[in-house]
Formats: C-alpha cells, sequence, structure tokens
C-alpha cells in the first residue's frame, strides 16, 4: 500500500506560479513511477506531467516548457512546479504513483488560475 499526501494548491493570477509537492508513504520504495493529473470541471482526467525511477520525465504538450516535474533523492516525494499559469490550467491535480503495477492516487489538490 503506497499513501499519497498532496499539497501547494492554491488561487493564482494568470502568468503567476504555484509548486505543488507530493509526500508517498507505506510501500513507497516499491514505486517506479510518480506523476500528476488535473481534471478540470467536466473534462476527463489527463495526465500533466510524470516522472521514471530512472529520471525520464513526460510532459502534456499544453504544459511543456512551463511545467517541471522533479523529486527529491529518496524519491519519494515528487514536486510540480507550475509557472506562467493560465486560466485553463484551473483542475483538481492529483499525485499518481506506481507500485508493483498498482496505481495510487491522492485526494487532489485544486489549482484555481483567475484574476
Amino acid at each position: 500500500q503506497v499513501q499519497l499526501v498532496e499539497s501547494g494548491g492554491g488561487l493564482v493570477q494568470p502568468g503567476g506560479s504555484l509548486r505543488l509537492s507530493c509526500a508517498a508513504s507505506g510501500s513507497r520504495f516499491s514505486i517506479d513511477l510518480m506523476g500528476w493529473y488535473r481534471q478540470a470541471p467536466g473534462k476527463q482526467r489527463e495526465l500533466v506531467a510524470r516522472i521514471w525511477n530512472s529520471g525520464i520525465t513526460n510532459y502534456a504538450s499544453s504544459v511543456k516548457g512551463r511545467f517541471t516535474i522533479s523529486r527529491d533523492n529518496a524519491k519519494t516525494t515528487v514536486y510540480l512546479q507550475m509557472n506562467t499559469l493560465k486560466p485553463e490550467d484551473t483542475a483538481v491535480y492529483y499525485c499518481n504513483a506506481r507500485s508493483r503495477a498498482i496505481e495510487y492516487w491522492g485526494q487532489g489538490t485544486q489549482v484555481t488560475v483567475s484574476s
């Protein structure tokens, strides 16, 4: 079992920045992939960014160049630095982790980009 706790969401003006954090506990040493997804009202949940144990990262085209995913040396906390935020980035952001082919989700954190 893996537990994920997210933090860092909030309200920000267009063009601003936010940093999300996700801390994993439980069977965290078996995690091979961590990432961030988001779900806007009326839309499906979509991948934002993910980072493999190898360090390879993947980004949605809509956030490439603006968002950066990273993790700590222990590989148990993953971060999402979000810059140049746009109103269309407004969504609930969910942390995701894969451990032994099982996916785990955090509770979600709201990000609202509005003036």
